[in-house]
């Protein structure tokens, strides 16, 4: 064995040695509450993998967005379409932004939050996602402690995964993963078109 083969060995062998420990030690079984957060593309779109993921292996899932276009979505036409036992659900307004109407926002926020709601206290869901949710919070169109509360007392073996930049140090704190996504370079800084199947 060369001495280059050989430094290799040593490394991997170290490295190897650090992840069963790693592995070792957790032996805490529960579901998990993801946050995915930051102002970079894919968050969205990693919480949809998590749903491929979980529908994979039998699992139900339930879907709740908040914040939606009217452009249709990939991932919501392949779930309506090839996936009807996931439990699917919109807030239906479209973008905040675009409707200008805070007391129908927040009318629509919270009856949308009732579905997420209902999921979060259901232990027959495996995963629940909550896509977008954090522009609620941020813009007080929900009431934090009661979204703090329903996730923290959801069932034991429940995961659920909570999209959107921001969403405050509380959502944070509660939250088992915290990941932040952050934006280098966007296409659509440079001109370019949002492109079917990448971006929606």
């Amino acid at each position: 064995m060369s001495e280059i083969e050989e430094a290799h060995r040593r490394k991997m062998a170290k490295l190897k040695a650090q992840v069963d420990a790693r592995i070792a030690a957790a032996t805490e079984e529960r579901g998990v509450f993801i946050l995915l957060t930051g102002n970079g593309k894919g968050k969205s779109s990693s919480a949809f993998g998590m749903v491929m993921r979980s529908l994979g292996y039998g699992f139900k899932v339930g879907v709740v967005q908040f914040i939606k276009g009217e452009q249709l979505s990939g991932e919501e036409i392949f779930l309506r379409e090839r996936c009807p036992e996931v439990d699917f659900h919109q807030m239906g307004t479209g973008f905040t932004w675009n409707t200008q109407d805070r007391a129908g926002d927040i009318a629509a926020a919270e009856a949308t939050w009732a579905e997420a709601a209902r999921m979060l206290a259901d232990p027959s869901y495996y995963l629940v996602v909550l896509d977008e949710l954090t522009y609620m919070l941020s813009y007080k169109y929900l009431d934090e402690a009661k979204v703090l509360k329903a996730l923290a007392e959801r069932p034991r073996e429940q995961s659920v995964v909570v999209t959107g930049r921001g969403g405050g140090a509380a959502l944070r704190e509660l939250a088992d993963t915290v990941t932040e996504v952050k934006e280098i370079k966007h296409a659509y800084r440079a001109g370019i078109k949002a492109r079917k199947g990448v971006d929606y």
